[in-house]
């Protein structure tokens, strides 16, 4: 009896183990993040390598796809068209989309419309973003966010006011970061023609689309692993509790 009852707890540590090691990945932000291709490149790209299903689950309320090359990959993200960073906050959505998908990693794009549509202050746009990183905290204190500086446009005269946003997301960055709960500031902007990589003047094309996976990969690679390294250190604690 003792035998099967170690063997029954050995088994259950064993599926408790798999299934809480899969890191919950969020895609997150504005049309950039929703109606591209990038996503779908990053898990393509992904299955080559550790973090393969099922040791990355992306996560999201939303399933778009836009006629990918490779239209076989995890669609889940919570990006949103037309959305402005401030009315986010406002309305408290990434509070409820966190609380039907929790996630260990948040990768965020977002402040073009806020800028567009609006003319938004950068100030204005900086403490939202504070308060949108205080929520992923209160949802996961140990989430892992990778926040880029924006992508240029090729409309308008909107890009030296993006690039005043991207200079402040530095400093704004630094001041936030902690151990539990990194913050990776990547450069969506060097490097990224607002002519020849976007489709229309706004979202990136496929050439746009592999230049944003290029930037993203590098960080979430090392916010995976640091999640990882949380997840795994937290099982073997707990089995040699158990044990």
């Amino acid at each position: 009896m003792v035998s099967f009852t170690l063997l029954a707890l050995a088994t259950a540590i064993t599926a408790a183990t798999a299934q809480n090691t899969t890191l919950r990945y969020m895609p997150f932000g504005d049309s950039i993040t929703e109606i591209i291709c990038w996503r779908s490149k990053l898990w393509q790209k992904l299955q080559t390598t550790e973090w393969a299903v099922p040791a990355v689950d992306f996560v999201g309320s939303g399933k778009t796809e836009n006629n990918c090359k490779d239209t076989k990959y995890d669609r889940d993200n919570e990006g949103h068209s037309g959305f402005l960073a401030i009315d986010i906050v406002n309305k408290k959505q990434l509070d409820g989309w966190l609380k039907t998908n929790p996630a260990d990693v948040i990768s965020m794009h977002l402040g073009t419309n806020d800028i567009v549509q609006q003319g938004k202050a950068v100030a204005d746009i900086i403490k939202a973003f504070t308060t949108l990183v205080a929520t992923m905290r209160t949802s996961n204190p140990k989430m892992k966010i990778v926040v880029a500086q924006i992508i240029p446009i090729g409309i308008g005269s909107y890009n030296t006011k993006i690039q005043e946003l991207n200079k402040a997301i530095i400093p704004w960055a630094q001041g936030l970061n902690s151990t539990a709960s990194p913050i990776w500031v990547v450069d969506q902007y060097t490097g990224f023609s607002s002519t020849a990589d976007l489709r229309d003047g706004v979202h990136p094309n496929d050439s746009g689309d592999v230049k944003m996976l290029n930037v993203w990969y590098p960080a979430l690679i090392k916010a995976f692993a640091e999640a990882k390294k949380e997840k795994t250190g937290a099982t073997k604690r707990e089995v040699k509790f158990l044990a």
